[in-house]
């Protein structure tokens, strides 16, 4: 009987011997910045596509942020053919995803301003029409509180007489080496986050910008975190035919239209 144990136990030795040795699951799922947000974002906001760190996907901001209210922040996937849509996260801010931008007829290019409510890995993640994800990001240092203060125009009152006014250009371009023209466009809102006491969530939801023959050359999808008053800039490979015209519309169905001549 002893010798009957005796040779179980040396063939479970032996099979454990050779049994290969499994690598340990990485906790970050290959993210760079080694954030333990990062999963559950990728999980949330990119689905179950494929992921891919990619150095073609750039995040241009400050090292430090110095006005936590306005951070800018410039997207750009050159080298990287394909991109339908591009989305922009914050690890830590307490309202993540900040932004999603399809070019359409438009340059895969984007700049704006954003809120930061702590120092934060931010991320771009642009998606080319094979489905796959491409991520780049930067890290960037704050003092903080961007997400829980009330705006310029909410704390004096102004907001209200200028609600939905867009002033907007487009002009040569001599800052972007892909671009022909680029159109800088503002649309004044108090893009309120909710996060403050007696506020409610208060923004503009979309933006769309079409050409003189009513073709749509880009749409933006807007969230709490992006700064009061918005700015944003885009690019064009050849100039599109004007006037342009600028639709879009908040959370409150407030209506946003404007001409670009």
């Amino acid at each position: 009987m002893r010798s009957i144990r005796r040779r179980q136990c040396l063939v479970a030795l032996c099979a454990a011997a050779v049994m290969p040795v499994r690598a340990q699951a990485d906790p970050f799922e290959g993210d760079p910045f080694r954030s333990h947000l990062w999963p559950d974002l990728k999980r949330e906001h990119l689905g179950r596509g494929l992921v891919h760190f990619d150095d073609r996907v750039r995040v241009l901001l400050p090292a430090f942020a110095e006005d936590s209210m306005n951070v800018p922040v410039t997207v750009s996937t050159s080298g990287l053919a394909g991109v339908e849509r591009i989305v922009v996260l914050v690890d830590r801010n307490p309202i993540r995803k900040v932004l999603e931008y399809e070019p359409v007829a438009a340059n895969p290019s984007v700049s704006f301003r954003f809120k930061l409510e702590q120092a934060s890995p931010v991320r771009a993640a642009a998606r080319t029409a094979d489905g796959v994800w491409h991520v780049g990001g930067a890290l960037v240092d704050s003092a903080g509180g961007g997400c829980t203060v009330s705006g310029a125009t909410r704390k004096d009152g102004s907001w209200a007489q200028s609600l939905g006014q867009v002033n907007a250009r487009l002009y040569p371009s001599s800052l972007a080496p892909d671009a022909a023209a680029r159109l800088r466009l503002r649309v004044m809102h108090p893009m309120d986050t909710g996060l403050v006491g007696g506020v409610p969530a208060f923004y503009v939801t979309r933006l769309s910008v079409r050409d003189a023959t009513g073709r749509e050359l880009l749409r933006i999808h807007t969230f709490e975190p992006v700064s009061e008053n918005p700015v944003f800039s885009f690019d064009f490979a050849q100039a599109p035919p004007g006037p342009l015209r600028v639709l879009g519309v908040d959370n409150n169905g407030n209506r946003i239209e404007s001409v670009v001549e």
